[in-house]
């Protein structure tokens, strides 16, 4: 491939990534219209995103995007004008054609077929809406007026709202003595277009006595019907402008065009002048005068003021382009803030950090066993320096939650309306963050969850009147750091899980033996076995079996938990539990035996030695609690030296303790995540590994797994002593 094809390559897929920037932006607005809460530029920005992508995808050749895309603009262009008004039909098909533009760009990402039947499904679709918004009313071209349109008063400034030109003319005095005729200079405006009203204003012609024959007192306002730009009927005037005092203001409906161009067209940050000057609001003659106004003044004031001032331009045209202006230079300086770059090279720049991290470990390892103190100085200098690039470096992955989350408004709306229920969606905590590689991976299980929790969580809207609920349901969507890790919680309030119904489908499949004594947890926790459902028929949402397996198989591949607690009638709330990050953690580094684990630092409550008196228990007293604790040397079959005084790690997972018994502390230390392969996939609570600072292989405990099996000893699975 030469440079050129990769320079295309490479714009096109700058383009199809700001193409999804801006659909997503397309949706939000169209969501928001839709429950009432929209912003005062909501309608702008929507047309903006229309435009900029059919724009950008005609600069690509690519066809299908703009033909589609151009008539979406139209309807979007008759929004924003109040020509056509959101309703909840339009809405439904704004939102299928941004799912279709979406459709457009992944067929051409992706190079396969291009869905132009459905292109033209849709653009059926929106030429009806086009047809029934322009069917009413037959407009009148510009250039073909009525000609018993009402004339201009003698007070001249003509009407804004009138749909010609008004031209207000007061030649020079000396205009006659420089041979030149006024009348033949309006006369000649009707080779532009067609002459509506011509009015003479006579305010200053003084008495007949005092009067010059050869000084010109009269003034004229013009009506001119006509599609001529503002500069070409300025320059029927270039003869007799020096001296003369010219005031052209266009029809409303090039206002109008003006304030489109002005949105739609300039993305550069130019200066106010040039801007209104390039859309022919203002033309060149009218910006010079107004630039050498503002150079005799003190304190100059603003360009705009003064072409208003001067009636060069609406005050509606300058506030367009102030506005424009602004977000461009917003636009740029966020741009400015912000480096784009591919996720292959950070995630090779998080290995390199890990790897800078175990040999800063391993060297301030071996220095700390020389008696240099100058030289062990250095070194805690160097590793600090390498902890706080290990920081840095990871926050860079760091990316808010609020990303996944805003997929899901959607999702509610379509699905709510396919079973006929009214739901609302509630989003609280989107700020919070997680490393992106997290972030793509919980996509998928959170979609599971409040499908399922809109399906089988709320009630028909009958039924919650029945049982005094409001007819709304609501889904929630929540998320909050805790103990080094992310919860993330989806709750409904609905009619909560039938532990009954749950535990009878699960007796009748033979997973639970019928005179089973099991708790509420375990009991809800069958949901997520292979398989199960307790739906009456298959649907497309549902009745399958198998989503809530893959929930459970998803948070469970990224070290999480998923727990579930739900009341009858008051509604359902499952809880992930995730780790911050699957790269590189701050350990709490202990020994059993001859090996070597590590415990992410965030879940270590504090240390205690384990009291003598304990003997076979599996449980001891801490603070008139309970804790249960597990003996590593047994789990792991540790057959090295015993410590005469074990210690116990107390850890904390979710809401839940327990304590790690390990014979000796070594530590805090830094530690690089290491998968183990497929042949130790099944090893019990280990997660990774990692290289210590002696160059030995340490086991990352799964503080999850431990913990749960901590939770079965307290029902009776007590580990052996």
């Amino acid at each position: 491939m030469n440079d050129a094809a990769k320079d295309l390559a490479q714009a096109l897929g700058t383009f199809m990534e700001e193409a999804r920037e801006l659909l997503a932006e397309m949706e939000s607005i169209l969501l928001r219209a839709e429950d009432g809460n929209s912003l005062e530029d909501d309608l702008n920005a929507l047309f903006r995103c229309a435009h900029t992508i059919k724009g950008s995808g005609g600069l690509f050749g690519l066809d299908e995007v703009v033909r589609f895309a151009h008539v979406v603009e139209n309807v979007l262009d008759r929004l924003r004008n109040g020509k056509l008004q959101f309703d909840s039909d339009l809405i439904s098909l704004l939102l299928a054609c941004q799912d279709h533009i979406a459709n457009l760009i992944a067929a051409i990402a992706e190079d396969t077929e291009v869905p132009v039947a459905r292109s033209d499904q849709l653009l059926s679709r929106l030429q009806t809406v086009l047809g029934i918004a322009s069917g009413a009313v037959v407009a009148t071209p510009a250039a073909e007026p009525n000609s018993s349109e009402a004339g201009i008063g003698a007070g001249g400034g003509g009407a804004m709202g009138s749909d010609h030109w008004h031209i207000s003319l007061r030649p020079g005095r000396q205009v006659l003595q420089d041979g030149m005729d006024p009348l033949a200079f309006i006369n000649y405006l009707s080779q532009y277009g067609k002459l509506l009203h011509v009015e003479t204003i006579v305010d200053t012609v003084p008495e007949f006595a005092a009067a010059d024959p050869e000084i010109c007192y009269l003034g004229f306002e013009v009506a001119l019907a006509s599609r001529a730009s503002k500069a070409e009927i300025e320059g029927v005037f270039d003869f007799i402008r020096e001296g003369s005092q010219i005031t052209i203001v266009p029809p409303q409906s090039q206002i109008s065009a003006y304030l489109a161009l002005i949105e739609s067209h300039y993305q550069d940050a130019e200066r106010i002048g040039e801007m209104l000057v390039a859309c022919g609001s203002v033309t060149a003659n009218e910006l010079a005068e107004a630039l050498a106004v503002q150079k005799n003044q003190e304190p100059h004031a603003r360009i705009g003021e003064i072409l208003v001032e001067q009636g060069a331009v609406p005050p509606q045209v300058v506030k367009a382009a102030v506005d424009q202006q602004k977000r461009v230079e917003e636009k740029r300086s966020g741009e400015a803030r912000i480096v784009k770059v591919p996720s292959d090279r950070l995630d090779a720049l998080i290995d390199r950090v890990g790897e800078l991290v175990i040999a800063g470990v391993g060297t301030h390892l071996q220095i700390s066993r020389i008696q240099r103190p100058d030289i062990q100085e250095s070194a805690e200098v160097l590793l600090s320096l390498v902890q706080d690039i290990r920081d840095m470096t990871l926050r860079l992955r760091m990316v808010a939650i609020g990303e996944v989350f805003s997929r899901f408004p959607r999702v509610v709306r379509d699905v709510s309306r396919e079973l006929g229920k009214d739901i609302e969606l509630r989003v609280r905590g989107a700020e919070s963050e997680l490393d992106k590689s997290m972030v793509d991976k919980i996509g998928d299980p959170l979609m599971h969850l409040v499908r399922n929790s809109i399906d089988h969580g709320i009630e028909p809207a009958e039924t919650r009147m029945a049982r005094g609920k409001p007819a709304r349901g609501t889904v929630e969507l929540r998320a909050y750091h805790e103990s080094g890790s992310i919860n993330i919680e989806v709750s409904d309030d609905g009619g909560g899980l039938d532990r009954d119904r749950i535990l009878r489908k699960a007796i009748e499949n033979g997973m639970v033996a019928p005179d089973a004594h099991l708790s509420d947890q375990e009991v809800y926790r069958l949901i997520l076995a292979p398989g199960f459902s307790t739906a009456a028929k298959v649907t497309s949402l549902s009745g399958r079996g198998v989503g809530m397996d893959v929930v459970r198989s998803n948070i469970e591949a990224l070290r999480g938990t998923l727990d579930i607690e739900s009341v009858p009638g008051q509604g359902t709330t499952m809880r992930l539990c995730l780790p911050l990050t699957l790269a590189i953690i701050d350990g709490f580094h202990v020994g059993v035996g001859s090996s070597h684990f590590i415990i992410p630092l965030d879940m270590v409550v504090e240390c205690i030695e384990l009291p003598p008196d304990v003997g076979d228990r599996g449980y001891l007293e801490l603070r008139e609690q309970v804790l249960p604790f597990i003996r590593l040397r047994e789990l792991f079959d540790e057959q090295g030296p015993r410590h005469p005084r074990p210690r116990v790690i107390v850890v904390r997972y979710g809401s839940r303790q327990a304590g790690l018994v390990v014979d000796r502390i070594h530590g805090k230390c830094q530690t690089v995540i290491k998968p183990l392969g497929p042949l130790f996939a099944e090893v019990p609570a280990v997660s990774g590994c990692t290289i210590i600072g002696n160059g030995e292989v340490g086991m990352i405990l799964d503080v999850q797994a431990l913990v749960r099996l901590c939770a079965d000893a307290g029902h009776g699975k007590h580990a052996k002593n």
